[in-house]
């Protein structure tokens, strides 16, 4: 399978392994940037929440370098690897990905020891959560924490307060990626940031969220509160 090319044109092409929280908030940003991405997870809910947003997500058991080949990673200009958490198994396929030649590989780590592995065999190596700890740590000592991070002309990381309205409602009653293509990834009350988060947390007064997603989405997101 070959992603769609205009003749002479050159398009700029994602492949996301793995559906985790950073998978899946990265793999929706290129999606609503107009980007073509491959998805790939093995699990057929998680595949299924990417198929509006791209037309190559697909459910995959073994990443052998066949099914690899097959799904059409080998045509992808960048492919990141966001398997962190079994580091064999994140090892094993971003070695398959380098040697199918790939342009630009890059892999999530969640520990020094994996990432030095990651790096010797070729990878770019991103560290998202302590990266992101990292960053919300230095805004909050300089109380200049309702900020965002502009990623490009139409993509941000912004800190929004959640307003009256939404608290006691879950992230998953207001369909906040559904409805606005915005993927939270961390929320902060009372000088405690929480990174792990799930669907049915219900909002608190006071909480600011922090999301990743183009900024005309997070315009109507703040409109509509």
């Amino acid at each position: 399978m070959k992603l769609n090319r205009k003749k002479n044109q050159e398009v700029t092409s994602f492949g996301i392994i793995g559906l985790g929280r950073f998978g899946m908030a990265l793999a929706m940003t290129l999606a609503n940037s107009g980007k073509e991405v491959i998805v790939v997870d093995r699990s057929e809910s998680k595949v299924k929440e990417m198929r509006p947003y791209t037309d190559y997500a697909f459910v995959v058991d073994d990443l052998n370098m066949e099914t690899l080949k097959e799904i059409g990673i080998q045509n992808c200009d960048v492919v990141i690897v966001c398997i962190g958490e079994k580091m064999d198994i994140s090892i094993l396929t971003t070695m398959r990905v380098i040697e199918m030649g790939v342009p630009h590989v890059i892999s999530k780590a969640i520990s020094t020891e994996q990432g030095t592995v990651l790096k010797r065999i070729g990878a770019e190596v991103v560290y998202p959560e302590k990266d992101m700890a990292f960053r919300l740590g230095k805004r909050l000592v300089s109380n200049n924490f309702l900020d965002y991070i502009s990623l490009d002309n139409s993509i941000e990381i912004r800190q929004i307060k959640i307003a009256d309205s939404l608290v006691g409602r879950s992230i998953e009653e207001i369909e906040i990626r559904q409805k606005y293509g915005l993927n939270i990834i961390a929320i902060e009350n009372e000088n405690v940031t929480t990174i792990e988060v799930t669907p049915d947390y219900r909002f608190k007064q006071d909480d600011i969220i922090v999301v990743i997603g183009k900024i005309n989405n997070m315009d109507e997101f703040e409109k509509d509160m």
